[in-house]
């Protein structure tokens, strides 16, 4: 076995550095944050992250390639447990809608800080990231045959990144919502699932 380095090894005092890491990153941005200030709010000494992380670097590359890497294998699961392609599809979306309702703060440090990660890092994310989205056009186009008679596969991967559009604007929408109330987390995963299977069966019709 493969001895994980200090950056791997997974610990619950690891995992409330990096959702405290997470949260500052998303509100000041990366650059706008120091380690003592994640330490304060994670309960610990600034130095003391040191014994758990190399730097604020190695915070933002678990995040972002830990959250890459999440994406992919769970779409890859929910593929395989779905029984045809229109069931693989939905959960496609209401996996996706997951991830866009309970990791706001990784979507927006993922458009916004990206290129603060080392080449190497980017990279990798970028890799895992096409590899998510050659699921959901596989899946789309098993649903959607039309999408194969219409430009073939470029159509189906522009309509997949127009859904991810969609649906990863849910935490900038949430910032700027102005009625008394936002809709409650179960109103918002419907209204996206919706407005995402519409989409996909407009474009693959």
């Amino acid at each position: 076995m493969v001895a994980m380095s200090l950056d791997q090894a997974p610990t619950p005092r690891r995992a409330q550095i990096l959702h405290e890491a997470a949260q500052l990153f998303a509100a000041r941005g990366f650059h706008g944050v120091s380690v003592d200030e994640i330490g304060a709010a994670s309960g610990i000494s600034g130095p003391g992250l040191y014994r758990h992380f190399r730097g604020k670097d190695a915070m933002l590359a678990e995040l972002l390639v830990g959250i890459s890497e999440k994406l992919l294998d769970e779409g890859r699961r929910r593929v395989a447990d779905a029984p045809d392609p229109t069931a693989r599809l939905d959960a496609l979306i209401c996996g996706h809608i997951d991830f866009a309702l309970n990791e706001r703060a990784l979507i927006v440090l993922h458009d916004r800080d990206l290129s603060s990660l080392p080449d190497a890092d980017q990279r990798k994310v970028r890799r895992l990231q096409r590899a998510y989205v050659e699921i959901w056009v596989g899946v789309a186009r098993e649903a959607y045959p039309a999408f194969a008679a219409v430009d073939g596969e470029p159509r189906t991967r522009a309509a997949v990144h127009a859904v991810f559009g969609l649906l990863n604007s849910t935490p900038h929408s949430a910032s700027t919502h102005r009625a008394p109330r936002p809709p409650d987390t179960e109103a918002m995963a419907g209204l996206l699932r919706t407005l995402a299977l519409g989409a996909l069966a407009a474009a693959g019709a």
